[in-house]
């Protein structure tokens, strides 16, 4: 999967008010035979997107054509459950490149830092304001500064810091991923081992 450049994301939001969403309801464990990481997004959410049937559940936030963006607003301990790295290709996939939560499971966490989606943590009493303002305006737009590690609702209502790991965050803002990193320090590397081998 080509890795795209996080530098500022200005976007709506999808809210998703629902404390410990675990890896089983992102994508349910019986999709997750495929061998490529594409397809995934058709699923997300699957058992709450649509009946038995296969028919749309029209109470659900992603089938309200009216609530549309890149940014998901999830409630707290998001990700939580097995570690399948599927649930953040689906999230991906779909067509998020940011989630913010209150707090996040370490290893969904870890799995979307690796995969170019960017997991944004908030204070609990930011989370609610975020969600508030999306219930009643859905066309709120928020701003994501990966360089500043900060968030605001736009226009200027709130800004809130975040932490992400340094190695982490130069691998996103250059669409890097670990093996792209590693070779694009190659004449490091090389530089490196050379000198070790004089000293031998």
């Amino acid at each position: 999967m080509q890795k795209v450049k996080f530098e500022i994301l200005e976007s709506t939001c999808i809210p998703l008010p629902v404390e410990n969403v675990d890896t089983d309801q992102i994508i349910p464990a019986r999709f997750l035979t495929a061998t490529s990481r594409a397809g995934f997004g058709q699923n997300l959410f699957r058992d709450w997107r649509f009946d038995k049937s296969g028919k749309p559940n029209n109470d659900f936030v992603l089938n309200d054509p009216a609530i549309t963006g890149q940014v998901l607003v999830a409630g707290k301990n998001f990700g939580c459950g097995s570690s399948r790295e599927h649930a953040v290709w689906a999230i991906s996939d779909y067509g998020f490149r940011a989630v913010v939560s209150s707090f996040f499971a370490d290893i969904f966490r870890n799995n979307a830092l690796n995969n170019g989606l960017l997991p944004v943590m908030v204070p609990d009493d930011y989370l609610s304001d975020m969600l508030e303002l999306i219930k009643k305006d859905p066309k709120t737009r928020v701003r994501i500064d990966l360089e500043r590690q900060s968030i605001t609702i736009l226009p200027d209502v709130r800004s809130a810091s975040f932490e992400i790991n340094p190695y982490k965050k130069e691998c996103m803002m250059k669409g890097l991923d670990d093996i792209d990193y590693l070779l694009s320090i190659k004449d490091m590397i090389t530089a490196y081992e050379f000198r070790n081998t004089l000293k031998i």
